[in-house]
């Protein structure tokens, strides 16, 4: 425990140290709120106005593309926080901490929990951002999806710490990451409803577990017990899996597999790329 500890210790204080990082990691999730929450606001809103008659007052666009702008931040900041592993390859940090008596498993699990707790602090940092933007989401929702984000943030490390343990430059990382979040974050619902897609890519959509952590956050974050069961099919607030809609609960017990899958995963591959 105490060289998760001082592991975590370290890459907490290194994000609090950096404010270029911290304020550059805000740049794409605010980007992408004004373009989509602003530009296709007033589309969806009369969309759902003219076709299935929603009360204008009824559904903010918004407040539904809102969680998977955090979900968003989450999968960046602690994909991209896995780079700090190549960065101490190559200043010989890693070598020293290779040469103590750590396991890798408490490497890699430090790691880990530093990268999900600077996501789950970033996430936390853009609730700043809701009564600028006019939201109303309950201060208790707000409180309570704060601990799942810290366990999606340490699930999505996982993927970006997988990498990193074999791949030896930050510029190969960055070109390798970036093909595999943008589809992420595309293809999870974060931006735009997911319930119409092609046979084949909606295989991907339901095999993507940021799906499931964007879907467990709107849930929490939103009423969506208010909302009207034709708003709830039009946004996708229901994923069904063999024709079987996925609870909440099912959906957390996704994540909580997926992360320890992951972390098995991670560990293997960096004892191998460090043996």
């Amino acid at each position: 425990m105490e060289g998760i500890i001082a592991i975590w210790q370290r890459d907490l204080i290194k994000f609090l140290r950096d404010r270029a990082r911290l304020f550059g990691s805000f740049t794409m999730p605010i980007l992408f709120l004004l373009i989509f929450g602003g530009g296709l606001s007033g589309t969806m809103e009369s969309m759902m106005v003219e076709n299935i008659g929603v009360d204008s007052n009824e559904f903010n666009y918004i407040e539904f593309v809102f969680p998977g702008i955090v979900a968003m931040t989450l999968l960046m900041t602690a994909v991209f926080s896995a780079m700090s592993v190549i960065e101490d390859k190559n200043y010989g940090y890693m070598k020293e901490i290779l040469v103590s008596p750590i396991s890798r498993v408490s490497i890699a699990i430090g790691k880990m929990a530093g990268a999900a707790t600077v996501s789950t602090i970033q996430g936390v940092l853009l609730f700043a951002l809701i009564p600028l933007l006019g939201l109303s989401y309950d201060l208790f929702s707000l409180i309570q999806v704060i601990p799942f984000m810290f366990l999606f943030g340490a699930a999505l490390s996982g993927v970006g710490l997988l990498f990193a343990s074999v791949i030896s430059s930050t510029q190969g990382f960055q070109l390798i990451v970036n093909i595999l979040v943008l589809p992420m974050i595309f293809l999870s619902g974060a931006l735009f409803p997911i319930n119409n897609m092609p046979g084949w890519l909606d295989v991907i959509v339901k095999l993507n577990p940021v799906t499931y952590g964007v879907d467990v956050m709107k849930k929490i974050m939103i009423d969506v017990e208010k909302l009207s069961a034709s708003i709830q099919e039009t946004m996708g607030l229901n994923i069904t899996v063999f024709g079987r809609q996925v609870t909440v609960f099912e959906e957390i017990l996704f994540i909580v597999g997926f992360t320890i899958v992951i972390i098995a995963l991670a560990t293997f591959s960096f004892k191998r790329a460090n043996a």
